[in-house]
């Protein structure tokens, strides 16, 4: 049995391997770009698969969100500030860090692990050495339609997810919470900023980009067939899930440290 200090050297070799390796393929995949037009019909593929198949699911997460968040809000705020700020205290929420932030994390969960699933098989299948044997670039092929769709799908998704989310808070508000839909709308109007909506975005595309990398990441270097294919898909779902908060507080700080 390996030594405490011997172990850890050892995962810290691996680890370090296994970067260098995500390294390699971000700069192949990043390198095929100038192949896009080539790819187009594989990018509408992915986008599809992306984005409007994983639209019912925000749809419902988003609603939701919208909706907690503004029976939560009106529980704080009641006895402190006037409830013409409820409108001001969702949006905000909503535009800036549940929206791009949950949807990522739902999207993560389906599609990273589609994409790790799919692309794992065909590793442990010998489909991929069989594309480069027809010298058919697996990256090419198979990883950058699906960075690229995840990269311009995942904002759009959150387009919807904001404006789902504001839909379920003013209905929460006017119904259940006897807050008139003009004075919800005007405390959103009062404090809005196109910046918020503009931040959430940007986290939206690296989020994009960080669920379709991990899902091709991990599916490339799947090995030991279909337990192989699972353990993959969990690494690509964990993956995808970590780095995104940890992504979302990095261009946080970047964006309103002033």
């Amino acid at each position: 049995m390996s030594s405490g200090p011997a172990f850890l050297g050892q995962r810290c070799v691996v680890t370090i391997e296994r970067l260098g390796e995500a390294m390699m393929l971000l700069g192949r995949i990043l390198g095929t770009i100038h192949h896009l037009f080539r790819s187009l019909r594989l990018i509408f593929n992915q986008m599809m698969e992306i984005g409007i198949r994983s639209v019912p699911l925000v749809f419902i997460t988003s609603v939701f969100t919208g909706a907690v968040t503004a029976w939560q809000g009106e529980y704080q705020m009641k006895e402190y500030v006037p409830m013409i700020f409820l409108g001001t205290g969702v949006s905000k929420a909503v535009f800036i860090e549940l929206g791009p932030a949950l949807t990522a994390l739902v999207v993560a969960g389906r599609v990273g692990s589609s994409i790790a699933a799919e692309l794992g098989t065909m590793q442990v299948t010998e489909q991929i050495d069989a594309l480069e044997t027809m010298a058919i670039d697996p990256v090419r092929f198979l990883a950058m339609p699906r960075f690229v769709a995840g990269v311009v799908m995942l904002p759009v998704l959150v387009i919807f997810a904001d404006f789902f989310a504001m839909t379920g808070a003013v209905v929460v508000a006017t119904k259940l919470l006897g807050i008139t839909a003009n004075t919800f709308w005007e405390g959103v109007k009062m404090f809005f900023h196109v910046r918020d909506v503009l931040a959430g975005l940007v986290k939206a595309v690296a989020f994009g980009g960080i669920i379709a990398f991990m899902g091709c990441y991990f599916g490339f270097s799947t090995r030991g067939g279909a337990e192989g294919v699972g353990k993959s898909t969990i690494k690509a779902v964990v993956f995808s899930s970590v780095l995104i908060l940890v992504t979302d507080y990095l261009i946080a700080t970047l964006l309103f440290r002033v």
